[in-house]
């Protein structure tokens, strides 16, 4: 049968426009590809040459798409995605599939980390790459296939699925705490040293406020710039600390730590599983949704 309309440029080309257009450089393309970046450069002036209308803007060493580009990449990267899927399906599961996840650095180290164990049973045959950062990917160009977001689940171009409440109290090491203070808050915070995180510098206040305490004099507290490290202080005996759930949940259940007024406050934020709103998650990914979502589960109904 012969092809009407426009002939389809040859596929090599397409490869290695979709592979530089999702790097952004040339030598990213390259090792993508498995082949020299000379090539992806020759494979780039073909297929501009074959529609007649320049794809990328050069800047040195890395390059950026022009309007037509960012158009024909937004309608070539899915087409290339069915392929990919069609094409597995075709020839069945791999042994190993790998997922890529981004998510914060304190999460991944004080939640997700101390669940890989968990993980792995429940989904083996997925290696699941971990990017750990505060920068919000583009998970399209980035070539990720789920985040881990906190906030309140809407960011544009994302789909996103509620993973966990977070709930944010005071712990402290056990014995901190004397038996009187333990039963009045408010000479709790009068009598301690609090320990505060500086990317949540109104915490205590926020937590005082909310249950009806004046708000703590912050004289002589200790400001830290990261939760793993202002609970590692609080778990040192250092003074009275903000925990947010999920992420102080392993030290709790060792009982490293205790939450000596109860863990039921939300914050009205959360963690949301996310991925770009025009691509279907795999089957791997959604594997995976699945089990951090079990993850998340709390026996008393909450994160």
């Amino acid at each position: 049968m012969s092809e009407t309309g426009h002939p389809l440029p040859p596929f090599a080309a397409l490869r290695a426009f979709h592979a530089a257009a999702g790097a952004g450089r040339l030598k990213d393309a390259a090792k993508t590809l498995g082949i020299t970046e000379s090539a992806v450069s020759h494979q780039i002036r073909n297929l501009e040459n074959f529609v007649g209308v320049a794809l990328f803007e050069r800047q040195g060493r890395q390059l950026g798409l022009t309007p037509s580009g960012e158009r024909y990449f937004a309608a070539l990267d899915p087409a290339i995605l069915q392929i990919r899927e069609a094409t597995a399906a075709l020839m069945g599961p791999a042994d190993r599939v790998r997922v890529t996840l981004t998510l914060p650095p304190s999460l991944a180290i004080l939640w997700m980390i101390p669940n890989l164990g968990a993980f792995e049973a429940a989904c083996p045959g997925i290696d699941l790459q971990l990017v750990t950062t505060a920068r919000l990917c583009d998970m399209r160009r980035e070539q990720i296939d789920l985040a881990i977001r906190h906030g309140h689940g809407a960011w544009s171009g994302l789909e996103s699925r509620f993973l966990a409440a977070e709930r944010a109290f005071p712990v402290c090491r056990p014995g901190y705490l004397d038996a009187a203070l333990l039963a009045d808050p408010d000479a709790a915070l009068a009598n301690s040293r609090l320990i505060v995180n500086s990317v949540h510098p109104d915490e205590w206040t926020e937590w005082a406020k909310a249950h009806g305490l004046k708000p703590p004099s912050m004289a002589g507290g200790l400001s830290l710039t990261a939760l793993e490290h202002v609970l590692e202080a609080a778990e040192s005996g250092l003074g009275l600390a903000i925990g947010r759930r999920p992420a102080v949940d392993a030290r709790l259940q060792a009982g490293n730590l205790i939450a000596p007024f109860g863990t039921a406050e939300t914050t009205g934020a959360g963690y949301y599983l996310c991925w770009p709103a025009d691509v279907q998650p795999t089957a791997a990914a959604r594997r995976v949704m699945r089990s951090l979502e079990s993850l998340a589960e709390d026996k008393e109904g909450g994160i």
